[in-house]
C-alpha cells in the first residue's frame, strides 16, 4: 500500500525534487518579483480597459467582441494569479501550506488555460468570418455564452485536477522538478494539450493567411475593386503575422520546458529558465490586449473616450458618418459595418 505525505511541508517536496528553496531574499529574487509585479499591474490595467470598452460601447456587442472580452477576463485573471504568485514566491514559498501551494499553481494553470482556449476560439471565429466575407459571425448570443462557459469549465478542470489527485504526494519518484508537488505525467499531459492547441491555431491562421494573400492577388488584377478591400486585406495579413509571432514566441518555450520536465529529462536544466518562460507566457496576456484590441479603430476611439473621460464629459460621443457609394454598400453587413473591414 502506498504511503502518502499529506502532512509534510512544501520544503520536503522541494528537497525531494532537488529544487532550490531559499530562506532569504537574494538580488535575483527581488528583481524577479519587481518585474513580475510590474507586468501584472500593466496586464490588469490594459485588460480592464478592454473589458470596460466592450461593456460601454454597444457596437462591440457581437460574438467576436464577447470572445475578446472573455479573453481579456482570462488575461485579467492571469494577471491576478501571477501577482498572487509574486507575493508567495522566493523565501515565502517555504512558509506555504500544501493547500496554499496548490491554490497558487491552480490559479496560474486555470488562467493560462482559459487564455489559450480563448485564443483558439477567436481563431476559429475569425476563420469563419473571413471566409464568409463578413465582419461578425452569425453565432447567437446564447451560443457565445455557452462557448464561454465551456472555455472556463475546461480551464477549471485542467487547473484543479492536480489538487484533487493528479499529484505526487503518494509517489515521490514521479514528482516534477519545476512543480515539486505535481506529477510529471500531468505536466506532460498539460504541455501536449497546449501544444496541440498551438498547432491547430497555426493551421487555422496559416489558412487565413494563404486565403488573404490569394484574395489580394486576384483583387490586384481588377481595378474595379474598391481600394478599401486592399487596405483591409493588408491589415488582416499584418494582424495574423503579429498574432502568430507573438503566440509562438511567448508560449512555445514554456510548453517545451514543461514537456521536457514532464518526460523526466535529466540533462535539461529546466529550473534555470523556469521563471523566465513563465514571465514570457504572462507577457502574452499583455500582448493579447494590444494585438486584438488596439488594432481595431473603434476600440481605440473607445479607449480614448475612457482615458480622457474628463475632457469628453461635456461632449457627446458620436461615430463619424461616412457617405457610401454603390460599391461600398455592397460590402456592408446588416449592422452597417464593412463586411471585411476587420483587422482582428
Amino acid at each position: 500500500m502506498k504511503h502518502c505525505f499529506y502532512n509534510e511541508t512544501v520544503g520536503f517536496f522541494y528537497n525531494n525534487s532537488r529544487k532550490e528553496l531559499t530562506t532569504y531574499w537574494r538580488t535575483k529574487d527581488v528583481l524577479v518579483v519587481a518585474l513580475g509585479l510590474t507586468v501584472s499591474v500593466i496586464v490588469l490595467l490594459t485588460n480592464l480597459l478592454v473589458i470596460t470598452a466592450i461593456i460601454i460601447n454597444r457596437r462591440f456587442h457581437y460574438p467576436i467582441y464577447y470572445l475578446l472580452g472573455n479573453l481579456a477576463a482570462a488575461d485579467l485573471f492571469a494577471g491576478i494569479a501571477y501577482m498572487f504568485l509574486m507575493f508567495h514566491t522566493g523565501p515565502r514559498t517555504a512558509e506555504l501550506s500544501l493547500k496554499t501551494w496548490f491554490i497558487r499553481q491552480s490559479l496560474l494553470d486555470t488562467s493560462l488555460t482559459a487564455s489559450v482556449v480563448n485564443l483558439l476560439a477567436i481563431a476559429v471565429e475569425r476563420h469563419q468570418t473571413v471566409f464568409t466575407m463578413q465582419l461578425h459571425s452569425k453565432m447567437s448570443n446564447q451560443r457565445v455564452m455557452i462557448l464561454i462557459f465551456c472555455i472556463w469549465v475546461t480551464a477549471l478542470l485542467l487547473g484543479l485536477i492536480p489538487s484533487y489527485g493528479w499529484h505526487c504526494l503518494c509517489a515521490l519518484d514521479k514528482c516534477s522538478s519545476m512543480a515539486p508537488l505535481y506529477s510529471r505525467s500531468y505536466l506532460t499531459f498539460w504541455a501536449i494539450s497546449n501544444l496541440v492547441i498551438f498547432l491547430i491555431m497555426v493551421v487555422v491562421y496559416t489558412h487565413i493567411f494563404i486565403y488573404v494573400k490569394r484574395k489580394m492577388t486576384r483583387m490586384s488584377k481588377h481595378t474595379s475593386f474598391h481600394p478599401r478591400y486592399k487596405e483591409t486585406m493588408i491589415s488582416l495579413v499584418k494582424t495574423v503575422t503579429i498574432i502568430l509571432s507573438a503566440f509562438v514566441i511567448c508560449w512555445t518555450p514554456g510548453q517545451v520546458v514543461l514537456l521536457l520536465d514532464g518526460l523526466g529529462c535529466k540533462s535539461c536544466n529546466v529550473l534555470a529558465v523556469e521563471k523566465y518562460v513563465l514571465l514570457l507566457a504572462e507577457i502574452n496576456s499583455l500582448i493579447n490586449a494590444i494585438v486584438y484590441s488596439y488594432r481595431d479603430n473603434e476600440m481605440r476611439s473607445t479607449f480614448r473616450r475612457i482615458l480622457c473621460f474628463i475632457c469628453y464629459r461635456n461632449s457627446k460621443y458620436t461615430p463619424t458618418v461616412v457617405k457610401l457609394n454603390t460599391t461600398d454598400r455592397r460590402t456592408l453587413s446588416q449592422n452597417g459595418h464593412f463586411t471585411v473591414d476587420s483587422s482582428i
